[in-house]
């Protein structure tokens, strides 16, 4: 029997092969195309996933500003941060982001779903968040997926 067919391998930065992806956020659900795009930022879709190795790609949301909650979310759901003074701690709901930049709230959702370390850290940097259908990446020639293909 052949013991090297048996081998585990483990990627790592100079194996790693990241790809360009564009996925449009047009009438989606913001937690649910967040999911999916925590996902792909892990590279848990590839075969060769390794959990301490950014093997991810570089997602690019094209019409966040389409995006959608249901029922009274955009009001009612609140997002807490503290400033590091007494009485520092801020309010913020999805609405008061987006009013700032869909960036915002879309860095916001994506962050809370990868690893709390260097690497989560790392990851959310390889994430492109643009309102309309334009973006400015062309040059990298990024694929276009369907984002409900995706499990």
């Amino acid at each position: 029997m052949d013991t090297l067919s048996y081998r585990t391998i483990s990627a790592n930065n100079a194996t790693v092969n990241k790809e360009w992806i564009v996925v449009d956020a047009n009438g989606q659900h913001l937690g649910r195309v967040a999911s999916k795009v925590a996902k792909l930022l892990r590279g848990k879709y590839k075969t060769n996933f390794t959990p301490h190795v950014d093997c991810g790609d570089n997602v690019i949301i094209i019409n966040a500003g389409k995006v959608v909650l249901t029922g009274n979310k955009w009001t009612d759901r609140i997002y807490l941060s503290y400033t590091g003074y007494p009485g520092g701690q801020r309010k913020n709901t999805p609405e008061s982001l987006f009013k700032k930049s869909s960036d915002r709230l879309f860095r916001k959702v994506v962050k809370g779903m990868l690893p709390k370390n260097r690497l989560g850290d790392k990851l959310i940097s390889n994430l492109y968040v643009y309102d309309d259908a334009e973006h400015k990446h062309q040059a990298q020639q990024p694929k276009v997926i369907d984002i409900n293909s995706l499990k």
